[in-house]
Protein backbone atom coordinates (compact mmCIF):
# COMPACT_ATOMS: atom_id res chain seq x y z
CA UNK A 1 0.00 0.00 0.00
CA UNK A 2 1.55 3.26 -1.10
CA UNK A 3 0.79 6.59 0.78
CA UNK A 4 1.37 10.31 0.10
CA UNK A 5 4.61 12.12 1.31
CA UNK A 6 1.60 13.94 4.20
CA UNK A 7 0.47 10.58 5.10
CA UNK A 8 4.12 9.09 5.28
CA UNK A 9 5.27 10.10 8.66
CA UNK A 10 1.99 8.41 10.33
CA UNK A 11 1.72 4.73 10.23
CA UNK A 12 -1.25 2.20 9.86
CA UNK A 13 -3.57 2.00 13.10
CA UNK A 14 -2.39 -0.52 15.48
CA UNK A 15 -5.21 -3.74 16.28
CA UNK A 16 -5.74 -1.53 19.82
CA UNK A 17 -6.85 1.25 18.20
CA UNK A 18 -9.10 -0.52 15.73
CA UNK A 19 -10.72 -2.24 18.36
CA UNK A 20 -11.09 1.20 20.96
CA UNK A 21 -13.39 2.62 17.74
CA UNK A 22 -14.85 -0.47 17.57
CA UNK A 23 -15.73 -0.62 20.77
CA UNK A 24 -16.65 2.75 21.75
CA UNK A 25 -19.36 2.74 19.30
CA UNK A 26 -21.03 -0.31 20.83
CA UNK A 27 -21.22 1.09 24.22
CA UNK A 28 -23.07 4.28 23.01
CA UNK A 29 -25.94 2.19 21.84
CA UNK A 30 -27.33 0.83 25.35
CA UNK A 31 -24.92 2.02 28.38
CA UNK A 32 -27.42 4.40 29.30
CA UNK A 33 -30.28 1.87 29.39
CA UNK A 34 -30.79 1.60 33.45
CA UNK A 35 -31.01 5.54 33.77
CA UNK A 36 -33.96 5.54 31.76
CA UNK A 37 -36.77 6.13 34.55
CA UNK A 38 -34.23 8.72 36.16
CA UNK A 39 -34.05 10.43 33.23
CA UNK A 40 -37.59 10.93 32.42
CA UNK A 41 -38.23 12.43 35.70
CA UNK A 42 -35.47 14.78 35.07
CA UNK A 43 -36.88 15.72 32.29
CA UNK A 44 -40.48 15.67 33.65
CA UNK A 45 -41.55 13.38 30.54
CA UNK A 46 -42.78 10.14 29.56
CA UNK A 47 -40.89 6.97 29.68
CA UNK A 48 -41.72 5.90 26.40
CA UNK A 49 -40.53 9.52 24.94
CA UNK A 50 -37.56 8.66 26.80
CA UNK A 51 -37.28 4.87 25.03
CA UNK A 52 -37.07 7.01 21.64
CA UNK A 53 -33.80 7.47 22.24
CA UNK A 54 -32.67 3.99 20.84
CA UNK A 55 -34.85 3.35 18.49
CA UNK A 56 -34.22 6.65 16.93
CA UNK A 57 -30.33 6.09 17.35
CA UNK A 58 -31.11 2.79 15.86
CA UNK A 59 -32.71 4.42 12.90
CA UNK A 60 -29.67 7.39 12.39
CA UNK A 61 -27.22 5.55 13.10
CA UNK A 62 -28.33 3.09 9.93
CA UNK A 63 -28.69 6.12 7.43
CA UNK A 64 -25.14 7.38 8.28
CA UNK A 65 -23.27 3.95 7.79
CA UNK A 66 -24.81 4.07 4.21
CA UNK A 67 -23.99 7.19 4.13
CA UNK A 68 -20.24 7.31 5.64
CA UNK A 69 -18.83 4.52 3.42
CA UNK A 70 -18.61 6.78 0.21
CA UNK A 71 -17.67 9.70 1.65
CA UNK A 72 -14.77 7.79 3.70
CA UNK A 73 -13.84 6.16 0.06
CA UNK A 74 -13.80 9.78 -1.33
CA UNK A 75 -12.02 11.95 1.45
CA UNK A 76 -10.16 9.20 2.93
CA UNK A 77 -10.86 7.13 6.43
CA UNK A 78 -8.40 9.49 8.87
CA UNK A 79 -9.83 13.13 8.45
CA UNK A 80 -13.85 11.21 7.88
CA UNK A 81 -13.20 9.51 11.44
CA UNK A 82 -11.59 12.52 13.20
CA UNK A 83 -13.90 14.49 12.18
CA UNK A 84 -17.05 11.95 13.51
CA UNK A 85 -15.46 11.81 16.99
CA UNK A 86 -15.19 15.30 17.32
CA UNK A 87 -19.06 15.70 16.38
CA UNK A 88 -20.01 12.48 18.96
CA UNK A 89 -17.90 14.25 21.64
CA UNK A 90 -20.35 17.64 21.10
CA UNK A 91 -23.08 15.47 20.92
CA UNK A 92 -22.57 14.00 24.38
CA UNK A 93 -22.57 17.24 26.18
CA UNK A 94 -25.44 18.48 24.60
CA UNK A 95 -26.95 15.51 25.91
CA UNK A 96 -25.43 15.74 29.20
CA UNK A 97 -26.42 19.90 29.12
CA UNK A 98 -29.75 19.24 27.38
CA UNK A 99 -32.56 21.49 29.03
CA UNK A 100 -35.13 18.97 28.00
CA UNK A 101 -36.14 16.09 26.59
CA UNK A 102 -37.10 17.13 23.05
CA UNK A 103 -33.33 18.46 22.74
CA UNK A 104 -31.91 15.56 24.41
CA UNK A 105 -33.31 13.23 21.75
CA UNK A 106 -31.96 16.16 19.52
CA UNK A 107 -28.45 15.23 20.71
CA UNK A 108 -29.01 11.82 21.13
CA UNK A 109 -29.61 11.47 17.45
CA UNK A 110 -26.25 13.18 16.83
CA UNK A 111 -24.08 11.09 18.68
CA UNK A 112 -24.90 7.83 16.24
CA UNK A 113 -22.42 9.42 14.08
CA UNK A 114 -20.01 7.49 16.11
CA UNK A 115 -20.54 4.79 14.25
CA UNK A 116 -17.74 6.21 11.79
CA UNK A 117 -15.78 4.16 14.37
CA UNK A 118 -17.40 0.71 13.62
CA UNK A 119 -17.56 1.26 9.91
CA UNK A 120 -14.50 2.44 9.05
CA UNK A 121 -12.45 0.45 11.67
CA UNK A 122 -13.77 -2.99 8.87
CA UNK A 123 -12.53 -0.89 6.24
CA UNK A 124 -8.95 -0.09 7.54
CA UNK A 125 -8.49 -4.01 8.02
CA UNK A 126 -9.56 -4.97 4.67
CA UNK A 127 -7.49 -1.78 3.48
CA UNK A 128 -4.25 -3.35 5.02
CA UNK A 129 -5.31 -7.10 4.26
CA UNK A 130 -6.25 -9.29 1.95
CA UNK A 131 -9.50 -11.03 2.15
CA UNK A 132 -8.82 -14.36 4.51
CA UNK A 133 -6.06 -12.53 6.75
CA UNK A 134 -8.78 -9.74 6.73
CA UNK A 135 -11.30 -12.11 8.60
CA UNK A 136 -8.94 -12.73 10.88
CA UNK A 137 -8.22 -9.35 11.89
CA UNK A 138 -12.29 -8.31 11.70
CA UNK A 139 -13.07 -10.70 14.23
CA UNK A 140 -11.16 -8.75 17.19
CA UNK A 141 -12.09 -5.68 16.27
CA UNK A 142 -15.77 -6.78 15.58
CA UNK A 143 -15.87 -8.70 19.48
CA UNK A 144 -16.46 -5.17 20.62
CA UNK A 145 -20.08 -4.75 18.61
CA UNK A 146 -21.11 -8.47 20.49
CA UNK A 147 -19.48 -8.40 23.84
CA UNK A 148 -19.61 -4.25 24.94
CA UNK A 149 -23.99 -4.24 24.25
CA UNK A 150 -23.54 -7.26 26.66
CA UNK A 151 -22.13 -6.13 29.29
CA UNK A 152 -22.73 -2.13 28.50
CA UNK A 153 -26.15 -2.17 31.10
CA UNK A 154 -24.52 -3.56 34.21
CA UNK A 155 -21.91 -0.58 33.89
CA UNK A 156 -24.23 2.20 33.28
CA UNK A 157 -26.50 0.41 36.35
CA UNK A 158 -23.45 0.62 38.54
CA UNK A 159 -22.83 4.21 37.52
CA UNK A 160 -26.59 5.28 37.16
CA UNK A 161 -26.81 4.10 41.20
CA UNK A 162 -22.92 5.66 42.27
CA UNK A 163 -22.92 9.19 40.11
CA UNK A 164 -26.42 9.52 39.11
CA UNK A 165 -27.68 9.54 34.96
CA UNK A 166 -24.83 11.81 33.53
CA UNK A 167 -22.07 9.73 34.52
CA UNK A 168 -23.34 7.49 31.28
CA UNK A 169 -22.81 10.10 29.64
CA UNK A 170 -19.44 11.39 30.75
CA UNK A 171 -18.05 7.85 30.61
CA UNK A 172 -18.49 7.85 26.87
CA UNK A 173 -17.02 11.54 26.55
CA UNK A 174 -14.16 10.71 28.22
CA UNK A 175 -13.86 7.18 25.64
CA UNK A 176 -14.52 8.98 23.38
CA UNK A 177 -11.67 11.95 23.91
CA UNK A 178 -8.90 9.26 24.78
CA UNK A 179 -10.22 7.61 21.21
CA UNK A 180 -9.82 11.03 19.44
CA UNK A 181 -5.96 11.19 20.51
CA UNK A 182 -5.13 7.51 20.26
CA UNK A 183 -7.00 7.79 16.50
CA UNK A 184 -4.89 11.18 15.33
CA UNK A 185 -1.18 10.03 16.52
CA UNK A 186 -1.67 6.66 15.68
CA UNK A 187 -4.23 5.60 12.78
CA UNK A 188 -2.60 7.06 9.42
CA UNK A 189 -4.08 6.92 6.58
CA UNK A 190 -5.00 3.11 5.16
CA UNK A 191 -6.91 3.78 1.91
CA UNK A 192 -5.50 6.07 -1.50
CA UNK A 193 -8.46 8.45 -1.99
CA UNK A 194 -10.41 7.88 -5.16
CA UNK A 195 -10.16 11.43 -7.09
CA UNK A 196 -13.98 11.10 -7.31
CA UNK A 197 -17.16 14.03 -6.36
CA UNK A 198 -18.75 12.60 -3.80
CA UNK A 199 -21.79 12.53 -6.01
CA UNK A 200 -19.66 10.04 -8.39
CA UNK A 201 -18.98 7.99 -5.38
CA UNK A 202 -22.28 7.61 -4.44
CA UNK A 203 -22.93 6.26 -7.61
CA UNK A 204 -20.77 3.33 -7.19
CA UNK A 205 -23.65 1.63 -4.48
CA UNK A 206 -25.43 0.13 -7.91
CA UNK A 207 -22.07 -1.50 -8.01
CA UNK A 208 -22.00 -3.34 -4.71
CA UNK A 209 -26.18 -4.11 -4.88
CA UNK A 210 -26.05 -6.25 -8.17
CA UNK A 211 -23.09 -8.44 -6.87
CA UNK A 212 -24.79 -11.64 -5.57
CA UNK A 213 -22.00 -12.13 -3.94
CA UNK A 214 -21.84 -9.20 -1.84
CA UNK A 215 -25.45 -10.24 -1.26
CA UNK A 216 -24.89 -13.72 -0.03
CA UNK A 217 -22.28 -12.32 2.60
CA UNK A 218 -24.68 -9.46 3.94
CA UNK A 219 -27.57 -11.49 4.00
CA UNK A 220 -25.49 -14.12 5.96
CA UNK A 221 -24.01 -12.10 8.22
CA UNK A 222 -27.27 -10.24 8.81
CA UNK A 223 -29.89 -13.21 9.18
CA UNK A 224 -27.06 -14.83 11.84
CA UNK A 225 -26.58 -12.14 13.71
CA UNK A 226 -30.54 -11.25 13.24
CA UNK A 227 -31.05 -14.64 15.61
CA UNK A 228 -29.20 -12.73 17.96
CA UNK A 229 -30.94 -9.50 18.02
CA UNK A 230 -34.17 -11.64 18.37
CA UNK A 231 -32.33 -12.92 21.35
CA UNK A 232 -31.80 -9.57 22.82
CA UNK A 233 -35.26 -8.71 21.86
CA UNK A 234 -36.82 -11.47 23.69
CA UNK A 235 -34.42 -13.36 26.39
CA UNK A 236 -35.33 -10.82 28.94
CA UNK A 237 -39.02 -11.75 28.95
CA UNK A 238 -38.37 -15.10 29.05
CA UNK A 239 -36.28 -14.66 31.68
CA UNK A 240 -38.90 -12.89 33.89
CA UNK A 241 -42.15 -14.56 32.53
CA UNK A 242 -41.41 -17.75 31.92
CA UNK A 243 -38.99 -18.94 33.91
CA UNK A 244 -39.34 -16.41 36.84
CA UNK A 245 -35.65 -15.21 37.38
CA UNK A 246 -34.35 -12.53 39.27
CA UNK A 247 -32.44 -9.80 37.70
CA UNK A 248 -29.40 -11.10 39.06
CA UNK A 249 -29.60 -14.18 37.86
CA UNK A 250 -31.02 -13.08 34.17
CA UNK A 251 -28.12 -10.24 34.54
CA UNK A 252 -25.62 -13.92 34.85
CA UNK A 253 -27.07 -16.30 32.07
CA UNK A 254 -28.20 -13.57 29.50
CA UNK A 255 -24.41 -12.99 28.91
CA UNK A 256 -24.34 -16.65 27.58
CA UNK A 257 -23.66 -15.47 24.01
CA UNK A 258 -21.18 -13.10 24.67
CA UNK A 259 -19.01 -15.84 25.58
CA UNK A 260 -19.39 -18.11 22.87
CA UNK A 261 -18.47 -15.13 20.73
CA UNK A 262 -15.53 -14.75 22.39
CA UNK A 263 -14.65 -18.53 21.66
CA UNK A 264 -15.68 -17.77 18.17
CA UNK A 265 -14.29 -14.69 17.49
CA UNK A 266 -10.88 -16.80 18.43
CA UNK A 267 -11.49 -19.31 15.90
CA UNK A 268 -11.92 -16.69 13.31
CA UNK A 269 -8.53 -15.23 14.09
CA UNK A 270 -6.81 -18.71 14.30
CA UNK A 271 -8.44 -20.50 11.58
CA UNK A 272 -9.87 -17.93 9.02
CA UNK A 273 -6.62 -17.18 6.71
CA UNK A 274 -6.47 -21.80 6.62
CA UNK A 275 -9.96 -22.60 6.16
CA UNK A 276 -11.09 -19.49 3.87
CA UNK A 277 -14.19 -17.44 4.23
CA UNK A 278 -16.62 -19.16 2.77
CA UNK A 279 -16.14 -22.02 4.98
CA UNK A 280 -16.27 -20.23 8.29
CA UNK A 281 -19.03 -18.55 7.55
CA UNK A 282 -21.24 -22.05 6.28
CA UNK A 283 -19.64 -23.58 9.60
CA UNK A 284 -20.35 -20.48 11.73
CA UNK A 285 -24.54 -20.13 10.35
CA UNK A 286 -24.50 -24.29 11.04
CA UNK A 287 -23.33 -23.97 14.59
CA UNK A 288 -26.07 -21.31 15.49
CA UNK A 289 -28.91 -23.06 13.58
CA UNK A 290 -27.84 -26.41 15.22
CA UNK A 291 -27.71 -24.47 18.88
CA UNK A 292 -31.34 -23.12 18.40
CA UNK A 293 -33.15 -26.13 17.06
CA UNK A 294 -31.58 -28.17 20.10
CA UNK A 295 -32.77 -25.82 22.61
CA UNK A 296 -36.41 -25.80 20.11
CA UNK A 297 -36.58 -29.91 20.28
CA UNK A 298 -36.20 -29.84 24.10
CA UNK A 299 -39.08 -27.20 24.75
CA UNK A 300 -41.30 -29.31 21.87
CA UNK A 301 -40.53 -32.39 24.70
CA UNK A 302 -41.86 -30.23 27.53
CA UNK A 303 -38.37 -30.29 28.79
CA UNK A 304 -36.41 -27.10 28.30
CA UNK A 305 -35.31 -25.12 31.45
CA UNK A 306 -34.41 -21.60 32.17
CA UNK A 307 -30.49 -23.10 31.33
CA UNK A 308 -30.93 -25.32 28.67
CA UNK A 309 -32.50 -22.09 27.01
CA UNK A 310 -29.85 -19.77 27.76
CA UNK A 311 -26.87 -22.37 27.23
CA UNK A 312 -27.56 -23.40 24.00
CA UNK A 313 -27.55 -19.40 23.07
CA UNK A 314 -23.68 -19.95 23.77
CA UNK A 315 -23.86 -21.97 20.04
CA UNK A 316 -25.43 -18.59 18.61
CA UNK A 317 -22.12 -16.91 20.07
CA UNK A 318 -20.17 -19.05 18.66
CA UNK A 319 -21.86 -19.27 15.05
CA UNK A 320 -22.08 -15.27 15.31
CA UNK A 321 -18.58 -15.06 16.39
CA UNK A 322 -17.37 -17.12 13.12
CA UNK A 323 -19.90 -15.53 10.65
CA UNK A 324 -19.53 -11.96 11.28
CA UNK A 325 -15.78 -11.28 11.10
CA UNK A 326 -15.71 -13.73 7.96
CA UNK A 327 -18.89 -12.68 6.45
CA UNK A 328 -18.14 -9.04 6.75
CA UNK A 329 -14.48 -9.34 5.56
CA UNK A 330 -15.86 -11.42 1.99
CA UNK A 331 -18.49 -8.18 1.65
CA UNK A 332 -15.64 -6.11 1.68
CA UNK A 333 -13.79 -8.12 -0.88
CA UNK A 334 -16.27 -7.61 -3.93
CA UNK A 335 -15.04 -4.47 -4.44
CA UNK A 336 -11.86 -3.95 -2.30
CA UNK A 337 -12.10 -0.29 -4.05
CA UNK A 338 -15.22 0.43 -2.00
CA UNK A 339 -14.14 -1.54 1.07
CA UNK A 340 -15.88 1.68 3.27
CA UNK A 341 -19.32 1.98 1.38
CA UNK A 342 -19.55 -1.98 1.46
CA UNK A 343 -18.53 -1.78 5.19
CA UNK A 344 -21.42 1.00 5.42
CA UNK A 345 -23.75 -0.82 3.48
CA UNK A 346 -23.65 -4.07 4.97
CA UNK A 347 -23.54 -2.79 8.63
CA UNK A 348 -26.51 -0.69 7.85
CA UNK A 349 -28.40 -3.99 6.26
CA UNK A 350 -27.25 -5.80 9.50
CA UNK A 351 -28.26 -3.41 11.66
CA UNK A 352 -31.73 -2.19 10.36
CA UNK A 353 -32.53 -6.31 10.40
CA UNK A 354 -31.68 -6.47 13.93
CA UNK A 355 -33.09 -3.93 14.69
CA UNK A 356 -36.78 -4.78 13.29
CA UNK A 357 -36.16 -8.33 14.50
CA UNK A 358 -35.53 -7.34 17.99
CA UNK A 359 -38.59 -5.51 18.03
CA UNK A 360 -40.70 -8.56 16.78
CA UNK A 361 -39.62 -10.97 19.06
CA UNK A 362 -41.01 -8.58 21.74
CA UNK A 363 -44.42 -8.44 20.16
CA UNK A 364 -44.64 -12.10 19.74
CA UNK A 365 -43.93 -13.39 23.08
CA UNK A 366 -46.91 -13.14 26.04
CA UNK A 367 -46.82 -15.16 29.43
CA UNK A 368 -48.81 -18.11 27.72
CA UNK A 369 -46.72 -18.55 24.40
CA UNK A 370 -43.74 -19.48 26.15
CA UNK A 371 -40.15 -19.09 24.51
CA UNK A 372 -41.39 -21.06 21.82
CA UNK A 373 -42.01 -18.02 19.06
CA UNK A 374 -38.97 -16.81 20.06
CA UNK A 375 -37.22 -20.14 18.81
CA UNK A 376 -39.14 -20.38 15.78
CA UNK A 377 -38.34 -16.72 14.90
CA UNK A 378 -34.43 -17.98 15.48
CA UNK A 379 -34.26 -20.65 13.97
CA UNK A 380 -35.75 -19.25 10.63
CA UNK A 381 -33.41 -16.35 10.22
CA UNK A 382 -30.69 -18.87 11.15
CA UNK A 383 -31.53 -21.57 8.65
CA UNK A 384 -31.93 -18.78 6.21
CA UNK A 385 -28.23 -17.76 6.98
CA UNK A 386 -26.91 -21.01 5.94
CA UNK A 387 -29.10 -20.68 2.78
CA UNK A 388 -27.34 -17.22 1.70
CA UNK A 389 -23.75 -18.18 2.27
CA UNK A 390 -24.73 -22.20 0.76
CA UNK A 391 -25.94 -19.73 -2.79
CA UNK A 392 -22.38 -18.00 -2.72
CA UNK A 393 -20.31 -21.34 -2.13
CA UNK A 394 -22.89 -22.78 -5.08
CA UNK A 395 -22.26 -19.67 -7.40
CA UNK A 396 -18.56 -19.68 -6.97
CA UNK A 397 -18.29 -23.74 -7.49
CA UNK A 398 -20.04 -23.05 -10.63
CA UNK A 399 -18.42 -20.21 -12.05
CA UNK A 400 -14.85 -22.04 -11.28
CA UNK A 401 -14.10 -19.36 -8.47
Amino acid sequence: MQFSSSQAHRSPPTIYTLVLLSGLSALSLNLFLPSLPNMALHFQTDYKVMQLSIALYLLVNAVLQILIGPIADKAGRRPVLLWGLVLFLAATLGCIYAPNAEVFLAFRMCQAIVVVGMVLSRAAVRDLFEQDKAASMIGYVTMGMAVVPMIGPAIGGFLEESFGWKANFWLPFALGVMTLALTYFDFGETSVKSGKTLIQQFREYPELLRSPRFWGYSMSCALSSGAFFAYLGGAPFIGTEVFGLSAAQIGVLFGAPAVGYFVGNFLSGRYSVRFGVNRMVYCGCWLTTIGIALSAALFLLGLGTALSFFGFMTFVGVGNGMTIPNATSGALSVRPHLAATASGLSGAIMLGGGAGLSGLAAALLTKDTGAMPLLWLMLATSALAVCAISLVIWREKKLGL
